[in-house]
């Protein structure tokens, strides 16, 4: 999105929770938006309907007219040369062609379609726009019903031959860990999610003030001081470093940005985060990860759907 073809393109955000639609305007700013949620544990034509809903609205917007083109930013893993996607957390979406169904429809006719992975998504905006942009060698990760990631390295993005380079959440942190729906045992994922923190913390015996059992009223909890709650949100920063130190000693990171909603809590979970990295990322081209919290916020998977889109485009 530079001067070579100013134009604005269409995003989309496809996450186990929401499904985000909008108008990215050249310099990253939303021009229109709009979000459902994500049926999440409904068949594949019922999530693809969400998507088209979203599709749908968003090209009633006046902004929609000097559309170019429309970038497509999903959870993982996805296949950018097939242009199929399997999400971890949306069972109805195993190889689905979701690029052919985009195109098909009659709101996107004649518009080109790229995919790319949430994590993916996120690294190119936040380099592009946001708390990666200081540094070539990077790691941007999506912390929330999920957890993904997508890599910087040598100043340009790197994402591997199908799309899913920097896959952090499928990392195991755990030998002996639990199964996870991906096929392996003891990922990142069942640690730090959102939905893995609420989890540990009813298991570890918390006790919500109110019917809120997500990771929200969890961080609340533990604002107030509530223990158990604490240790859910240390236990996830512990199984972050973990991975993050693993990733770093394999491609010498300068730093990692963190988001996604789970990243919403701040300090709560960043500084153990921080904490934790010293321990882990105890080699000497390793340590010394500086650690920030992106500043595109829960918007980052669509303007970097767009920026991945401008990339492949031209522009």
């Amino acid at each position: 999105m530079n001067a070579t073809d100013a134009r604005p393109l269409a995003a989309i955000d496809i996450g186990g929770t929401k499904i985000a639609a909008a108008v990215v305007g050249d310099d990253g700013t939303l021009l229109a938006r709009t979000q459902r949620p994500t049926p999440s544990t409904a068949d594949g034509e019922t999530v693809l309907r969400a998507v088209l809903d979203a599709l749908e609205e968003l090209a009633e917007a006046p902004a929609w007219a000097g559309v170019r083109g429309l970038g497509v930013g999903s959870a993982g893993p996805v296949d950018t040369g097939r242009g199929t996607v399997s999400p971890v957390n949306i069972g109805g979406w195993r190889h689905f062609p979701l690029v052919e169904r985009l195109s098909g429809h009659p709101a996107a006719t004649d518009l080109p379609v790229v995919l790319a992975g949430d994590g993916i998504a996120i690294a190119a905006a936040e380099h592009r726009f946001g708390a990666a942009r200081p540094y070539d060698n990077v790691l941007c990760m999506v912390v929330s019903t999920g957890v993904g990631g997508g890599l910087i390295l040598g100043g340009a993005l790197h994402t591997g031959t199908t799309g899913n380079a920097g896959h952090i959440g499928h990392i195991t942190v755990d030998l002996d860990g639990e199964p996870c729906p991906c096929g392996s045992r003891g990922c990142l994922e069942l640690f730090a999610s959102g939905t893995a923190i609420a989890r540990y913390a009813l298991r570890s015996g918390w006790q919500p003030s109110t019917e809120d059992r997500s990771a929200v009223a969890v961080a609340a909890s533990a604002r107030a001081g509530d223990p158990v709650a604490l240790a859910a949100y240390d236990r996830a920063a512990r199984a972050l470093a973990a991975g993050i130190a693993a990733t770093a000693t394999l491609v010498e990171l300068d730093a990692v940005v963190i988001g996604g909603g789970v990243a919403q809590v701040g300090d709560l979970l960043l500084d153990p985060l921080r904490g934790h990295l010293t321990t882990y990322a105890a080699l000497p081209f390793a340590a010394g990860i500086k650690v920030h919290r992106a500043l595109l916020g829960t918007d980052a998977g669509l303007v970097g759907a767009a920026a991945v889109a401008a990339h492949r485009l031209g522009g």
